[in-house]
């Protein structure tokens, strides 16, 4: 399949552009919800120092960061790195996304859950890290949304077993890590499970190898961070680490390069 190129810079860069808009909010849900604080009371954005509500044009992603030096324009604090951060995390994976459709490595009628996905991951890794809480009011939702979406692209992609697979995916991935909590009490949590569902249900969409490539990245990203927090005395061999960032991490290594590894590991072995 042959890509204009000016078209498909011009959708990378319009996806990263909305991503880091969807990403400012994001960063409101992150920091409201495991707070107990609403979405939409106060509706405007405000300093947690000095309380002063951020007008629009302090707002603006990446933009307004830069401009304000890092710092509060009423109380001259320093405003976390973590703002920019994620707004930069979150055009960069709607990008990535919108890249992978256009590159032929799944459908394009798949863009609407993995970029839900992508909203869903960045929500779920950041207040895992902050809070070590997979929250069930992020993640039920989530359940129904993908549901929905991954029943549109099954629909319009003529592919129906595509969504059987997805709930039997979706399935097998949370039994798993329900089997490892049973076995492993305080190792792995009862968010980990649910969240395990919910990544196995897109994962699964595409294909047994990105499932499995998905499933196993994450318990070696998890081992990597793990060994490097030890090293730096950051946690003891007990644990302490979240593993939803590691989980989220581990889903977008399947989605998007799963279905190459497994057919290379496959391949190795003489059966692809």
């Amino acid at each position: 399949m042959s890509i204009d190129i000016a078209d498909f810079v011009l959708a990378v860069a319009a996806a990263f552009v909305v991503g880091c808009l969807i990403a400012s909010f994001l960063n409101v849900v992150i920091w409201r919800v495991p707070n107990g604080i609403s979405l939409v009371d106060p509706p405007r954005s405000f300093c947690p120092t000095c309380k002063e509500r951020i007008a629009w044009y302090d707002n603006i992603p990446l933009v307004s960061y830069a401009v304000l030096g890092g710092r509060c324009r009423h109380c001259h604090e320093p405003i976390s790195a973590r703002y920019p951060l994620v707004e930069a995390l979150g055009g960069a994976s709607a990008a990535m996304v919108v890249a992978g459709a256009m590159g032929g490595l799944y459908p394009g009628w798949l863009l609407p859950d993995l970029l839900y996905l992508t909203a869903v991951s960045i929500v779920v890794a950041f207040i895992d890290l902050d809070h070590q809480l997979i929250l069930n009011v992020v993640v039920y939702p989530s359940y129904l949304v993908s549901l929905v979406l991954l029943s549109l692209a099954s629909g319009m992609a003529g592919s129906w077993w595509s969504l059987g697979r997805a709930a039997a995916g979706g399935l097998a991935l949370g039994v798993f890590y329900l089997l490892l909590a049973l076995i492993w009490p305080g190792g792995m949590g009862m968010g980990d499970v649910k969240l395990a569902a919910l990544l196995g249900m897109s994962l699964a969409w595409m294909g047994w190898g990105p499932l499995l490539v998905g499933g196993f990245a994450a318990f070696l990203v998890g081992g990597v961070v793990g060994v490097v927090q030890m090293a730096c005395h950051k946690v003891d061999i007990h644990g302490g680490i979240p593993f939803g960032p590691s989980m989220v991490v581990g889903a977008w290594i399947g989605i998007m390069a799963g279905a190459p590894l497994a057919r290379l590991y496959l391949g190795l072995l003489g059966l692809g």
